[in-house]
């Protein structure tokens, strides 16, 4: 991608956006692409292999990466000027392979409350509701919102639901859910307004672990469909 398919803006006093073949650079979350987020995928590595000095992090978006920077060593016009050279550069940089993760899901019920509200919404049957989001195999684009919480996409077109109209107030940890065209798991209990399709017994985030996080950034994923029966053994074990 050439640096006029580029976009730069300034976040705050010490960050800078980086957007990448959006529409609008204000919602670059409008456009899910996974060529365009593979470039943001790039930047993101050819940073992590070239640090430059003052950046701080860096932070993946859909079409994006925020870059915070240390306001007393850089600013940024000069950060811009850094940053088009790396992106003049960053076709060249060769991602890993990835990751095959699944994640077994309990469907309906109790866990899945909005199951059949997504099903009378889309004229669908919840089987084929659980059929749809099940077949796919779903990109991890990126983690946010609370950690662990990995932005999944995407849906079958015939799945693509609004938020709910008010969030819940309290979302169980593994809920399983849908909003607009992407999907997610709760990692732990909080408020939120996706529509919930079921929940997993797997621990999305655990502090303790080397890798806190079960996703991360490039992961493809699975859900696998389970029998209550089978969420109590995993559960347990």
């Amino acid at each position: 991608m050439s640096a006029t398919k580029t976009r730069f803006r300034a976040a705050s006093d010490q960050s800078l956006m980086v957007y990448f073949d959006a529409s609008d650079a204000d919602s670059p979350q409008a456009q899910i692409s996974r060529h365009v987020h593979e470039q943001a995928r790039r930047l993101v590595r050819l940073l992590e292999a070239e640090p430059i000095e003052g950046v701080r992090n860096t932070h993946p978006g859909y079409a994006s990466v925020l870059v915070n920077f240390d306001g007393l060593r850089l600013g940024h016009e000069k950060l811009e000027e850094l940053l088009r050279r790396y992106v003049e550069r960053m076709e060249k940089v060769a991602l890993p392979e990835p990751r095959q993760v699944e994640i077994p899901v309990c469907y309906g019920g109790e866990f899945g409350p909005d199951l059949p509200g997504v099903a009378e919404l889309r004229g669908l049957a919840p089987e084929r509701v659980i059929e749809l989001h099940a077949e796919r195999e779903y990109l991890v684009y990126f983690l946010g919102f609370v950690p662990g919480f990995a932005y999944l996409g995407e849906l079958a077109s015939d799945l693509v639901t609004p938020r709910l109209p008010a969030p819940r107030k309290s979302v169980p940890p593994g809920s399983v859910g849908i909003a607009k065209n992407q999907t997610g798991v709760y990692p732990v209990a909080t408020p939120g307004g996706w529509r919930l399709l079921g929940r997993t017994p797997l621990k999305m985030f655990q502090p303790e672990r080397k890798e806190m996080s079960l996703l991360a950034i490039g992961d493809r994923v699975r859900f696998v469909p389970i029998s209550r029966e089978k969420f109590a053994r995993l559960e347990r074990a």
